[in-house]
Protein backbone atom coordinates (compact mmCIF):
# COMPACT_ATOMS: atom_id res chain seq x y z
CA UNK A 1 0.00 0.00 0.00
CA UNK A 2 3.17 2.50 1.25
CA UNK A 3 4.59 1.43 -2.32
CA UNK A 4 1.98 2.43 -4.17
CA UNK A 5 0.87 5.68 -2.78
CA UNK A 6 4.76 6.72 -3.15
CA UNK A 7 4.48 5.66 -6.84
CA UNK A 8 0.86 7.64 -7.42
CA UNK A 9 2.87 10.65 -5.60
CA UNK A 10 5.72 10.22 -7.75
CA UNK A 11 3.39 10.43 -10.81
CA UNK A 12 1.78 13.23 -9.45
CA UNK A 13 4.49 15.04 -8.79
CA UNK A 14 5.98 14.56 -12.16
CA UNK A 15 2.97 15.58 -13.69
CA UNK A 16 2.79 18.78 -11.75
CA UNK A 17 6.48 19.60 -12.75
CA UNK A 18 5.20 19.08 -16.38
CA UNK A 19 2.74 21.52 -16.03
CA UNK A 20 4.45 24.14 -14.27
CA UNK A 21 7.13 23.66 -17.23
CA UNK A 22 4.10 24.18 -19.74
CA UNK A 23 2.97 26.98 -17.81
CA UNK A 24 6.31 28.47 -17.78
CA UNK A 25 6.70 28.05 -21.55
CA UNK A 26 3.17 29.54 -22.29
CA UNK A 27 4.18 32.93 -19.97
CA UNK A 28 7.73 32.71 -21.85
CA UNK A 29 5.76 32.54 -25.32
CA UNK A 30 3.32 35.28 -24.31
CA UNK A 31 5.44 37.40 -22.97
CA UNK A 32 7.89 36.86 -25.82
CA UNK A 33 4.79 37.80 -27.93
CA UNK A 34 3.94 40.99 -26.07
CA UNK A 35 7.93 42.44 -25.74
CA UNK A 36 7.67 41.76 -29.68
CA UNK A 37 4.64 43.63 -30.19
CA UNK A 38 5.71 46.79 -28.07
CA UNK A 39 9.27 46.68 -29.89
CA UNK A 40 6.94 46.70 -33.63
CA UNK A 41 4.50 49.33 -31.74
CA UNK A 42 7.47 51.42 -30.41
CA UNK A 43 9.40 51.09 -33.90
CA UNK A 44 6.48 52.33 -36.03
CA UNK A 45 5.87 55.30 -33.96
CA UNK A 46 9.74 56.10 -33.93
CA UNK A 47 9.24 55.91 -37.97
CA UNK A 48 6.24 58.07 -37.65
CA UNK A 49 7.86 60.96 -35.72
CA UNK A 50 11.23 60.81 -37.66
CA UNK A 51 8.59 60.89 -40.73
CA UNK A 52 6.80 63.82 -39.22
CA UNK A 53 10.41 65.88 -38.37
CA UNK A 54 11.54 65.46 -41.95
CA UNK A 55 8.13 66.69 -43.24
CA UNK A 56 8.00 69.35 -40.45
CA UNK A 57 11.76 70.04 -41.60
CA UNK A 58 11.04 70.15 -45.40
CA UNK A 59 8.22 72.36 -44.60
CA UNK A 60 10.34 74.88 -42.26
CA UNK A 61 12.67 75.14 -45.36
CA UNK A 62 9.71 75.44 -47.73
CA UNK A 63 8.78 79.01 -45.45
CA UNK A 64 12.29 80.07 -44.31
CA UNK A 65 13.12 80.13 -48.88
CA UNK A 66 9.32 81.95 -49.01
CA UNK A 67 10.49 84.58 -46.55
CA UNK A 68 13.90 85.26 -48.14
CA UNK A 69 12.18 85.17 -51.85
CA UNK A 70 8.52 84.68 -52.28
CA UNK A 71 8.63 85.16 -55.94
CA UNK A 72 11.30 82.16 -56.36
CA UNK A 73 9.72 79.99 -54.21
CA UNK A 74 5.68 80.75 -54.68
CA UNK A 75 4.50 77.77 -51.81
CA UNK A 76 5.13 77.64 -48.44
CA UNK A 77 4.94 73.76 -48.56
CA UNK A 78 6.43 71.46 -50.27
CA UNK A 79 4.22 69.58 -53.21
CA UNK A 80 1.86 66.65 -51.05
CA UNK A 81 3.07 63.00 -52.35
CA UNK A 82 -0.44 62.64 -53.91
CA UNK A 83 0.88 65.93 -56.82
CA UNK A 84 4.52 64.46 -56.80
CA UNK A 85 2.89 61.14 -58.21
CA UNK A 86 0.29 62.57 -60.03
CA UNK A 87 3.11 64.88 -61.52
CA UNK A 88 5.55 61.15 -62.20
CA UNK A 89 3.07 59.53 -63.42
CA UNK A 90 2.80 61.60 -67.06
CA UNK A 91 6.66 60.52 -67.36
CA UNK A 92 7.53 57.24 -69.37
CA UNK A 93 9.47 54.91 -67.39
CA UNK A 94 10.58 52.73 -70.19
CA UNK A 95 12.00 55.53 -72.49
CA UNK A 96 15.46 55.80 -71.74
CA UNK A 97 17.18 58.93 -71.36
CA UNK A 98 17.71 62.08 -69.16
CA UNK A 99 14.49 63.42 -67.00
CA UNK A 100 15.14 67.10 -66.25
CA UNK A 101 13.40 68.50 -62.65
CA UNK A 102 13.39 71.94 -62.69
CA UNK A 103 12.30 73.81 -58.92
CA UNK A 104 12.58 70.44 -57.06
CA UNK A 105 12.95 72.13 -53.37
CA UNK A 106 13.46 69.38 -51.32
CA UNK A 107 12.19 66.73 -53.22
CA UNK A 108 8.78 65.56 -53.19
CA UNK A 109 8.20 64.75 -57.28
CA UNK A 110 12.07 63.74 -57.05
CA UNK A 111 11.12 61.12 -54.93
CA UNK A 112 7.87 59.91 -57.27
CA UNK A 113 9.77 60.45 -60.20
CA UNK A 114 12.37 57.17 -58.63
CA UNK A 115 9.39 55.27 -57.01
CA UNK A 116 7.79 55.71 -60.98
CA UNK A 117 10.54 53.44 -61.91
CA UNK A 118 12.97 56.44 -63.22
CA UNK A 119 16.60 55.60 -62.26
CA UNK A 120 17.74 58.37 -60.03
CA UNK A 121 21.25 58.59 -62.19
CA UNK A 122 18.82 59.84 -65.00
CA UNK A 123 17.60 62.40 -63.24
CA UNK A 124 18.84 65.89 -63.37
CA UNK A 125 17.80 68.37 -60.87
CA UNK A 126 17.90 71.87 -61.57
CA UNK A 127 17.80 73.91 -57.84
CA UNK A 128 18.31 77.78 -57.42
CA UNK A 129 18.45 77.72 -53.33
CA UNK A 130 22.07 76.61 -52.59
CA UNK A 131 20.20 75.57 -49.27
CA UNK A 132 18.18 73.07 -51.28
CA UNK A 133 21.14 71.73 -53.38
CA UNK A 134 22.63 70.73 -50.58
CA UNK A 135 19.94 68.64 -49.18
CA UNK A 136 19.29 67.27 -52.94
CA UNK A 137 22.37 65.93 -52.94
CA UNK A 138 22.48 64.32 -49.40
CA UNK A 139 19.09 63.08 -50.66
CA UNK A 140 19.80 61.55 -54.07
CA UNK A 141 23.52 60.95 -54.39
CA UNK A 142 23.37 59.48 -57.94
CA UNK A 143 21.43 62.41 -58.99
CA UNK A 144 22.72 65.33 -61.08
CA UNK A 145 22.52 68.68 -58.58
CA UNK A 146 22.61 71.77 -60.48
CA UNK A 147 22.87 75.30 -58.71
CA UNK A 148 21.42 77.87 -60.98
CA UNK A 149 18.52 79.50 -62.56
CA UNK A 150 16.00 77.62 -64.68
CA UNK A 151 14.76 80.39 -66.54
CA UNK A 152 17.88 80.61 -68.45
CA UNK A 153 18.17 76.33 -68.88
CA UNK A 154 20.06 76.14 -71.72
CA UNK A 155 22.76 77.93 -69.99
CA UNK A 156 22.28 76.18 -66.29
CA UNK A 157 22.38 73.15 -68.30
CA UNK A 158 25.31 73.59 -70.21
CA UNK A 159 27.68 70.51 -70.09
CA UNK A 160 25.51 68.50 -67.65
CA UNK A 161 22.98 67.21 -70.38
CA UNK A 162 24.36 64.66 -72.37
CA UNK A 163 21.77 63.90 -74.92
CA UNK A 164 18.18 65.65 -74.89
CA UNK A 165 15.55 64.52 -72.09
CA UNK A 166 12.72 62.33 -72.13
CA UNK A 167 10.95 64.57 -69.82
CA UNK A 168 10.86 67.58 -68.06
CA UNK A 169 8.92 68.17 -65.18
CA UNK A 170 8.64 71.39 -63.49
CA UNK A 171 7.52 72.89 -59.72
CA UNK A 172 8.26 76.32 -60.48
CA UNK A 173 5.59 78.88 -59.61
CA UNK A 174 5.01 80.12 -62.95
CA UNK A 175 2.45 82.91 -62.07
CA UNK A 176 4.77 84.65 -60.49
CA UNK A 177 6.15 85.63 -63.78
CA UNK A 178 5.63 87.37 -66.46
CA UNK A 179 3.85 85.67 -69.27
CA UNK A 180 6.61 86.52 -72.13
CA UNK A 181 9.05 84.68 -69.40
CA UNK A 182 6.64 82.06 -68.93
CA UNK A 183 6.63 81.22 -72.75
CA UNK A 184 10.29 81.73 -72.82
CA UNK A 185 11.33 79.03 -70.56
CA UNK A 186 8.71 76.21 -72.53
CA UNK A 187 10.69 77.27 -75.82
CA UNK A 188 14.16 77.17 -74.32
CA UNK A 189 12.94 73.76 -72.36
CA UNK A 190 11.65 72.14 -75.41
CA UNK A 191 14.63 72.65 -77.16
CA UNK A 192 16.65 70.70 -74.73
CA UNK A 193 13.91 68.10 -75.11
CA UNK A 194 13.20 64.76 -77.52
CA UNK A 195 10.16 64.94 -80.45
CA UNK A 196 7.05 64.28 -78.49
CA UNK A 197 8.18 64.36 -75.06
CA UNK A 198 6.32 66.13 -72.15
CA UNK A 199 6.51 69.45 -70.31
CA UNK A 200 4.76 68.58 -67.22
CA UNK A 201 3.90 71.86 -64.93
CA UNK A 202 1.64 72.06 -61.96
CA UNK A 203 -0.69 74.96 -60.68
CA UNK A 204 -2.91 76.26 -58.82
CA UNK A 205 -4.36 77.95 -61.32
CA UNK A 206 -7.66 77.50 -63.14
CA UNK A 207 -5.99 78.81 -66.40
CA UNK A 208 -2.85 77.51 -67.77
CA UNK A 209 0.46 77.94 -66.72
CA UNK A 210 2.04 78.69 -70.16
CA UNK A 211 0.47 80.74 -72.35
CA UNK A 212 -1.15 78.89 -75.60
CA UNK A 213 -2.07 81.42 -77.80
CA UNK A 214 0.86 81.13 -80.84
CA UNK A 215 2.81 78.53 -78.74
CA UNK A 216 2.47 76.03 -81.31
CA UNK A 217 1.77 73.01 -77.90
CA UNK A 218 -0.92 71.23 -77.59
CA UNK A 219 -1.96 70.72 -73.59
CA UNK A 220 -4.12 68.46 -71.34
CA UNK A 221 -5.23 69.10 -68.47
CA UNK A 222 -5.26 66.61 -65.46
CA UNK A 223 -8.21 66.57 -62.84
CA UNK A 224 -7.68 68.87 -59.41
CA UNK A 225 -5.75 66.94 -56.93
CA UNK A 226 -7.75 67.81 -53.88
CA UNK A 227 -5.41 65.88 -51.46
CA UNK A 228 -3.07 68.73 -51.91
CA UNK A 229 -3.55 72.13 -50.27
CA UNK A 230 -4.52 74.19 -51.97
CA UNK A 231 -5.64 71.65 -54.83
CA UNK A 232 -3.76 71.38 -57.66
CA UNK A 233 -3.55 70.27 -60.88
CA UNK A 234 -1.06 69.13 -63.67
CA UNK A 235 -0.72 70.37 -67.54
CA UNK A 236 1.15 68.71 -69.69
CA UNK A 237 2.62 70.37 -72.79
CA UNK A 238 3.79 68.77 -76.01
CA UNK A 239 5.60 70.46 -79.32
CA UNK A 240 2.11 70.07 -82.08
CA UNK A 241 3.18 67.92 -84.99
Amino acid sequence: MAARLEGEMRVTAADLADSVAEARLKVAAVRYKVESEVRNTAEKVRSRFSEAKVKLGDEARFIKSWIDDPLRTGSVTPSSPALARRMASFVDPEQSGPVIEIGPGTGPVTEALIERGIAEERLILVEYSPEFCTLLRERFPRATVVQGDAYALGTTLSGHLQGKAVALVSSLPLFTRPPAMRSALAREAFKLLVDGAPFIQFTYSVISPVPRKGSGLKAFASDWVLRNIPPARVWVYRQAR
